[in-house]
């Protein structure tokens, strides 16, 4: 069986150029996880590179089947000069783990908390998982295995987390399109939400 790992560099390559930085975070017990940032005028993006070694499994499921189940990378797009968001490496890291640690299958609609800010003075201590398919395509897998798909992360303010998990990811897009909400904006306030 092939290692993904180089053709999924190889897509983000293709997608988003060359990385200007790379970083990488190994976990006991886990794989090495990787964090490579491209950066695109007055944006950064941020790719984890290894979360995708490995499908991800149900966490109920008796045994992990070691080729079958979602595969996917994580993707967050912050705007360039306003805060120190280099120092996200570790918290996407952290969560790009997250399926080999705690046995969690990372998918659109989800949210990841990491528990402390995102990067020093950020307002966001969690993301939400967004569909695929935008800025980077799913990179095919010859069968059974599954395709690997780039998920975007929107950074969200404790409050905005909190409302999420009462009314659904859905409802918290919409008021951020509704508001007009700059989800790029590494100093961004929370959407009104009342």
């Amino acid at each position: 069986m092939a290692d993904v790992l180089p053709l999924v560099e190889a897509r983000l390559r293709t997608a988003l150029g060359e990385p200007d930085a790379r970083a990488a975070v190994t976990f006991l017990g886990t794989d090495r996880i990787e964090v490579l940032r491209f950066g695109e005028g007055e944006i950064v993006r941020y790719a984890t590179l290894g979360m995708s070694a490995h499908p991800m499994t149900d966490p109920t499921a008796v045994v992990a089947d070691p080729v079958k189940g979602p595969r996917a990378e994580l993707l967050l797009s912050v705007r360039a000069g306003i805060a120190d968001t280099d120092k996200v490496l570790r918290p996407l890291a952290v969560l790009a783990a997250s399926p080999q640690v705690e046995g969690v299958v990372v998918a659109p609609g989800a949210s990841l908390d990491v528990g402390e800010p995102l990067w020093p003075g950020a307002p966001f201590t969690s993301v939400l998982v967004a569909e695929p398919g935008g800025l980077v395509e799913d990179l095919e897998l010859d069968a059974p295995l599954d395709p690997v798909r780039f998920l975007p992360l929107l950074p969200m303010t404790p409050n905005e987390a909190a409302w999420k998990r009462v009314h659904g990811a859905q409802a918290l897009q919409e008021r951020w399109l509704s508001s007009g909400t700059d989800l790029r904006d590494p100093a961004r306030r929370s959407v009104p939400l009342d």
